[in-house]
């Protein structure tokens, strides 16, 4: 079975997508099958003008098979879903080989309305397949006044008791700490009634804060943390849930638990040096609207109110950063149930939020994604016991306990121990930028086993202390939880060294953790969205896993951070231009050059990637004013003046050891820059803007001449020539900006200063460190890549994994050496690196000349110490596949190319000069097969699965 996926582009509210689950594909006689799996239910933005795009994944035998046209029927209903009766769109016959982000040219779609659609297409002979089977789609909220009556609610009593509410607040700069109790979690409950039987009932909620939603004393849905975090005053965000099954004909008891999630953020960060406002929205609100529909066909609303009931309950303190405090004693009972007594209620409050837009959340939402089992229990010097679980995570613990009425369980979380092993180290994730350490507290009620776990906080640990439990912990009494988006992981790598195969998992698991709704730098001391770290790992990610929605609710992040700023050398011109995170109150300068580019590499990628130029359409105008923001910047040499630098090399310390940082801040943004350039001429083109076209270009050029007259120089005492640093030489190579006749020289500096003058290690930060190995692999030292990264001494990643370390730390440190690892021990800033696995090793790029993988390169670059390789990657017309062996210099490949698609396998002439593709020569091959050769010695084949094999040295 294949994917068939259905999507929008939009700017505001939203559909709510099902596409069915059908049988898996018969193979007919025809040449193509249109085949379809089941995707979730998913809630796409949209606005008056927003547009559907349609793609389908077509599987085939044999080879050079293709669409050579499409035909598209949308209909009402499924009765009227054929050529004669399509009411909606009849696309009739397109010939076209588009067969991903087809754009819909039908009828206006009406909110909250379902919609059928199927397609056929035509192959590279002409001949039609069957049509699909059936596909539905339903159309969201669309517009404010689809949410009818309802109304925004929020706690108008804090009536909380319990003498646990309050934590302590202390930062680096205060004296003491004080005593702080936030925002208190909202309960909020309210009866309907169901008249009739039910033939189909929606909720929408949006709330502001982390909320749940029951139904009849049951939790809807397996989301937690939602929605995601935003610019909650320009963005907001709902989910839909269809609680057809849950809702019964008669009495039913909605409830809504709301935490303070970013929205209510009145604790850490507060006395931030930059900023000095109140980083809370205001007090946490929400929303809900219920659509029911009645078997008879009428339809009635349900929805938040004044007449909805409000109170506290357990949930006695709730922070982001420093923890849930749950107090047993003020357990509600069964408070979402029908028969619940809420007389001693109140009602609830009706608010005005400043909202500016609620849109659906497209991406996939934040869930319990695995539980982990304690690897090793000990007594911590203090007699209290630590937990280590094993695997450095993103989420909380689940507590099973029995103990005395008004018992206090404290379990603090960290992700180190001290370096003698005895005690947790509280460095990397204590409170001494957010003013809180992460804690989770539960106070019993004295019953017989109690379960509790968290709801409104999450916290990046591996250790776990536990203060107040009378006996030794186990699995049955505590574990720990895995909390982060559910992306879909798409991509795989495996190789014949063990050592790349765990850098790998490591990668991906810092990902992971650090993705909750937006792209983080950690998940425990600051939780933040920066620019640099996102544009750092993000290639690897879409190697990995689907990011194609959650990229574009980034940009909309980025977007909804702008400000407006004047320009360097033109201060009466104002831009809008980003801070370095985004979003969030939480701000700090203004985007600095090498870290604001994810304002134009994310669009990039998701474009070279996807193949979908929405996003780039979407954000060009942005993307334009940002880019002439920085040019503004420019000295009288060409050079722009503007960058925060190769964050995090070796020993780099920005107070203990600033020198560390190798290369300098302006070189490395200006290699960042004149790639950009690059990129904008590629958007301004697809823009239809010939002017900023042929800017871009010049500015382009001008930056690469003084660039090179700058920074390029001799290395003394020797025949090579580099950028003055690893990182810059390593950039200047991958953004081609070395002048042809200077490439050998510079990668042979390159080289020298590694093997020479580092004693066989990189010296790079983020920016370096991203394409180092790359780089290194493709101008022939493949076998120097494979020696950084193996070799078991000081800085290499071998050496952070042999310091125990299970996921990147931030920053590269001789751990042996500190009391205890400080900083953050979990930066997906240092996943970057990883492409290399997928774009060197398994040799799989996507064309910039036809992205999406429409066509796309093979050729795997490796050292000899490597004998074999297996990649899978996901894209738009199905999986990539190659798996290749080196033995006896002979490389074999088995690779699979999908229907639709064009790979170019990359050769030198020796390697052509013995290629076998199906056991047949070149020449052999094109007699039955539509291969073609291109510069010189590249083969160009199209879709089916190959043996290929050719010598290499």
């Amino acid at each position: 079975m294949k994917m068939s996926k259905i999507s929008y582009q939009s700017k505001q509210f939203g559909f709510i997508l099902v596409l069915l689950l059908l049988s898996s594909c018969n193979q007919t006689t025809e040449t193509v099958s249109l085949c379809f799996k089941k995707l979730s239910n998913t809630s796409i933005e949209n606005s008056e003008k927003s547009t559907p795009v349609f793609s389908w994944v077509v599987t085939s035998d044999g080879f050079n098979k293709s669409q050579s046209a499409y035909h598209i029927l949308v209909a009402s209903s499924v009765e009227k879903l054929n050529e004669a009766d399509a009411d909606i769109w009849n696309s009739k016959k397109v010939v076209s080989d588009k067969s991903s982000f087809v754009p819909y040219d039908g009828e206006s779609l009406q909110a909250l309305t379902s919609y059928y659609w199927k397609v056929k297409i035509w192959d590279e002979s002409g001949i039609a397949s069957k049509w699909s089977k059936i596909q539905k789609f339903e159309m969201g909220l669309m517009h404010e006044v689809n949410w009818g009556n309802s109304k925004w609610i929020s706690l108008n009593k804090d009536s909380r008791k319990s003498e646990h509410r309050f934590r302590e607040y202390i930062t680096g700069s205060m004296d003491k700490p004080v005593m702080v109790e936030g925002y208190a979690t909202s309960y909020f409950r309210s009866l309907v009634n169901a008249e009739k039987p039910i033939e189909n009932a929606q909720v929408y909620i949006c709330g502001l804060g982390y909320y749940e939603l029951y139904l009849n004393g049951e939790k809807v849905g397996d989301h937690v943390l939602d929605p995601a975090p935003s610019n909650y005053d320009k963005q907001a965000y709902y989910v839909n849930y269809n609680i057809t099954n849950q809702l019964k004909q008669g009495k039913n008891a909605f409830g809504i638990i709301l935490g303070n999630g970013f929205y209510g953020q009145n604790i850490s960060w507060k006395n931030d040096p930059e900023s000095d406002r109140d980083l809370a929205y205001g007090p946490p609100a929400v929303r809900l609207l219920v659509k029911l529909k009645y078997t008879d066909g009428t339809e009635t609303d349900f929805y938040t109110n004044e007449s909805w009931k409000e109170a506290t309950g357990p949930i006695v303190f709730n922070n982001i950063y420093g923890g849930d405090t749950y107090d047993a004693s003020y357990e509600l009972g069964n408070w979402s149930s029908v028969d619940y007594n809420d007389k001693s209620w109140g009602n609830a409050k009706i608010v005005s939020p400043k909202v500016t837009k609620i849109s659906v959340q497209q991406i996939p939402a934040i869930k319990k994604l695995k539980e982990l089992m304690p690897q090793n229990v000990f007594k911590a010097p203090d007699g209290d016991w630590i937990v280590d679980f094993g695997q450095n995570i993103a989420g909380w613990v689940k507590l099973n306990v029995k103990e005395k009425e008004g018992k206090l369980i404290e379990i603090t979380t960290t992700e180190a121990l001290f370096t003698n092993g005895k005690d947790i180290f509280q460095g990397s994730t204590g409170g001494g930028a957010n003013g809180m350490a992460q804690i989770y507290k539960y106070i019993c009620k004295g019953s017989d086993l109690e379960s509790w776990e968290p709801k409104f906080s999450y916290h990046g640990f591996r250790y776990a202390k536990i203060k107040g439990i009378s006996k030794k912990p186990d699995a049955n009494m505590i574990k720990a939880v895995l909390v982060a988006t559910d992306i879909q992981e798409t991509g795989s790598f495996n190789s014949s060294d063990e050592l790349l195969n765990k850098m790998h998992s490591i990668s991906k698991w810092t990902i992971v953790d650090n993705i909750h709704g937006i792209p983080e730098d950690c998940p425990h001391r600051e939780k933040c969205g920066w620019l640099g770290d996102a544009h750092a790992f993000c290639e690897y990610a879409l190697y990995n896993y689907d990011m194609y929605d959650f990229y574009k609710k980034y940009m909309e992040d980025i977007r909804t951070q702008m400000r407006p700023t004047k320009g360097h050398n033109n201060p009466e011109i104002k831009f809008q231009v980003p801070t370095m995170i985004a979003p969030g109150k939480r701000t700090s300068t203004y985007a600095k050059l090498d870290w604001g580019v994810a304002t134009m590499y994310l669009p990039w990628y998701n474009y070279l990637y996807y193949g979908d130029d929405a996003i780039v359409k979407e954000y060009y105008a942005e993307m334009k004013d940002l880019t002439n923001f920085y040019l503004s910047f420019k000295d009288e040499n060409g050079i722009i003046q503007d960058g925060m630098g190769d964050w995090c090399p070796p020993r780099w310390d920005r107070k203990g050891n600033p020198s560390a940082m190798e290369c300098d801040p302006i070189i490395s943004a200006n290699a960042y820059f004149y790639d950009v350039l690059g990129i904008m001429e590629t958007f301004a083109k697809m823009n239809n803007d010939p002017a900023y076209q042929a800017d871009m270009q010049k500015e382009r050029q001008a930056l690469k001449d003084a660039f090179n007259k700058a920074y390029l120089v001799n290395i003394p005492n020797t025949k090579h020539k580099w950028y003055q640093s690893q990182t810059a030489t390593v950039q200047a190579l991958q953004f081609r900006m070395v002048p042809d006749n200077d490439i050998q020289n510079v990668v042979n500096g390159l080289a020298y200063d590694i093997v020479e003058i580092k004693g066989g290690h990189h010296n790079t930060g983020i920016h370096g460190n991203r394409y180092i190995y790359t780089v290194l692999a493709k101008y022939g030292r493949a076998d120097l890549a494979h020696q950084i990264l193996t070799t078991p001494e000081f800085p290499s990643q071998t050496y952070v994994m042999n310091s125990g370390f299970t996921t990147w730390p931030e920053r590269q440190f001789e751990w042996e050496k500190m009391e205890g690892p400080t900083n953050s021990l979990n930066h997906p800033m240092h996943s970057g690196f990883a492409a290399f696995f997928y774009e060197s090793l398994g040799g799989i790029k996507s064309s910039r000349e036809n992205p999406g993988y429409k066509e796309f390169t093979v050729n795997p670059e490796f050292s000899g110490a490597i004998t074999n390789t297996e990649v899978s990657v996901s894209t738009p017309y199905g999986n990539i596949e190659n798996s290749w062996t080196h033995k006896e210099n002979i490389l074999e490949m088995n690779l699979k190319v999908p229907f639709n698609t064009k790979a170019k396998i990359i050769l030198n002439k020796s390697e052509f000069e013995s290629l076998k593709i199906n056991g047949k020569s070149f020449e052999d091959l094109q007699k039955v097969n539509k291969a073609v050769l291109t510069e010189n010695t590249n083969v160009l084949i199209g879709s089916g699965s190959y043996r290929v094999e050719y010598s290499k040295h």
